[in-house]
């Protein structure tokens, strides 16, 4: 016989296989994780080109840029040029100042490691020929910031309508100015007929779209109110995966042209099946007019007399024109007709009178002949005082 087994603790069941894996979706079932799948980890982030990123060492071929530059800015330019140097020394970049030819140019070097550096500086000195300063300019050579240089000039507008849509984007004191660039977080300089701009790739691309749609005649304001919703929309994490077209305000046009073009109505043709009828040749028009049967010169005499014609009709209206501008005016009939209308006033007076008289009685006193007729009008005297001590 067997020894009873003494009571043991069961062991704990095995958990399922479904409940230690992770599920993940087919398209990634066999994926191992990589050593950079953390969330610590900015993808987005823009490590610096350092000189041991370029394992070959220099470039292959030499890269150069050039650019004209204002008589204006040659002063500030000679006096700034020694810090251009000493900035793209570093990053083995060569540059020249031509006062002659009133150039700046950039070029590779040996020493150059960074290939796009070369992109950099041609932008600086392209913001340099345009008026930007040199200590905003040099800030291009960052990573994190890029350059654009919008041109203005070509919108097919008059120069007035140019200079007033121009001035919209400074804005009195340069109030529309500051605004735009605190919202986009660039750099904007109005010069000439170009708009100089530096800043990240998401603020130059709202800053491109705020200068072309206001030299198309829509106001700053209108971008800058959209960007400022935004902005605020931005902050709330509920509004992340929302549309938001319905906040963003919708602007209208409100100068629309008063005149209004009237519609013509267009008869509607009687369809036939039958094709229009053939429309006479030159040949014809010619047999029919007797043309065709004159000789080359007897057409060109036509011809000449058809223009002679022409021409004589034509000196003889310019003459009537002429003609009408010595013609006497017509005379202002105002004198005339006061003199008829008070002719008139005396022929009703005379005619009521004669009627008066045929029904007067003899008794009265006999009428005067100065009566009927019109006496001058007398001017009043005044009659003056006697002076003090004169003779009696």
């Amino acid at each position: 016989t067997t020894a009873p087994m003494a009571d043991t603790p069961d062991a704990p069941a095995a958990a399922p296989a479904s409940t230690t894996e992770e599920e993940k979706p087919k398209n990634k079932k066999y994926r191992r994780d990589k050593p950079w799948d953390d969330p610590s980890i900015d993808h987005w982030k823009i490590e610096p080109f350092k000189q041991e990123d370029n394992a070959a060492g220099g470039l292959a071929e030499e890269s150069s840029f050039a650019t004209l530059f204002p008589k204006y800015r040659e002063q500030y330019l000679r006096e700034i040029w020694p810090n251009v140097t000493s900035v793209l020394k570093p990053h083995g970049i060569a540059c020249t100042l031509d006062l002659i030819e009133g150039s700046m140019s950039v070029k590779t070097t040996r020493k150059t490691y960074d290939p796009y550096i070369i992109i950099k500086a041609r932008d600086l000195i392209k913001l340099l020929s345009r008026g930007v300063p040199f200590t905003q300019a040099v800030k291009i050579l960052q990573d994190d910031m890029w350059a654009e240089i919008i041109k203005v000039g070509n919108f097919g507008c008059s120069k007035e309508t140019f200079i007033k849509r121009r001035q919209r984007l400074i804005g009195p004191e340069g109030a529309t100015l500051k605004a735009i660039e605190l919202l986009t977080g660039c750099y904007m300089l109005v010069q000439g007929k170009t708009v100089s701009c530096m800043g990240p790739l998401k603020g130059l691309k709202q800053l491109r779209i705020i200068i072309i749609d206001c030299m198309h005649n829509i106001h700053p304001v209108y971008n800058i109110k959209t960007l400022m919703i935004k902005r605020e929309l931005a902050k709330d994490p509920a509004m992340a995966n929302e549309s938001w077209d319905r906040f963003i305000p919708k602007f209208k046009k409100k100068n629309v042209n008063l005149k209004k073009k009237k519609k013509t109505k267009k008869e509607k043709k009687i369809y036939t099946p039958f094709p229009p009828p053939q429309q006479p040749s030159l040949v014809d028009k010619q047999l029919e007019s007797g043309e065709y049967f004159l000789s080359e010169q007897e057409r060109k005499q036509k011809v000449d007399d058809e223009k002679m014609r022409s021409v004589k009709e034509a000196a003889s209206r310019s003459a009537a024109a002429r003609a009408q501008s010595y013609k006497a005016p017509a005379e202002t009939l105002g004198k005339a007709k006061a003199q008829d209308e008070s002719l008139t006033q005396l022929k009703e007076r005379i005619i009521a009178r004669e009627k008066n008289l045929r029904t007067r009685p003899a008794s009265e006193a006999p009428v005067k002949a100065e009566e009927f007729m019109l006496q001058p009008k007398r001017r009043k005297t005044s009659t003056a005082a006697p002076r003090k001590g004169g003779s009696s």
